[in-house]
């Protein structure tokens, strides 16, 4: 029951709820049926605050989703800036492929805009040692998407990286 209520209090976005749930002893990887749970849930919403309270209970950061991804991989999707800042201080593998065959990096490049919190979460991703090398499954890397795309600050980024 309280790990449902932890879940909720992720999906909301309501720190004081986390944070009452984790006191009150809510497992931060319990996963759903959908094989969501409260940590994985927060690098869908990219809060920081939700990213750092569960560090004390030492979430399992090799987690997956549905998809087979890290919480870092939808951050890198969603593009948040200051949670993937703070993800890879905790020990996360930036290099995690998913069920997909994309990376964080792989995905702030395919699904994000080129913008300057792209560019930003791809230089975060690249200086916490994510492997610029890695291609997808159709045999592309980040730099032939973002060339391909016309991202040129990001491919700026990837190939001083290589």
């Amino acid at each position: 029951m309280v790990d449902q209520q932890l879940r909720r209090a992720a999906d909301d976005g309501d720190l004081d709820q986390v944070c009452a749930a984790l006191a009150a002893g809510a497992d931060p990887a319990a996963q759903d049926d959908r094989q969501d749970s409260a940590f994985l849930v927060t690098g869908v919403t990219g809060g920081v605050g939700m990213l750092e309270a569960p560090l004390p209970a030492n979430p399992e950061f090799a987690l997956t989703n549905r998809y087979g991804g890290t919480a870092l991989i939808p951050a890198g999707e969603h593009g948040h800036v200051e949670y993937v800042r703070a993800a890879v201080k905790t020990g996360i593998d930036v290099n995690h492929v998913n069920d997909l065959g994309w990376t964080a990096l792989l995905e702030a490049v395919v699904l994000g805009d080129g913008s300057e919190r792209y560019q930003e979460v791809a230089q975060l991703l690249v200086n916490a040692g994510a492997d610029v090398n890695i291609r997808d499954r159709n045999g592309a890397t980040a730099l032939q998407h973002a060339e391909s795309d016309g991202y040129t600050e990001i491919a700026e980024i990837l190939r001083s990286a290589s």
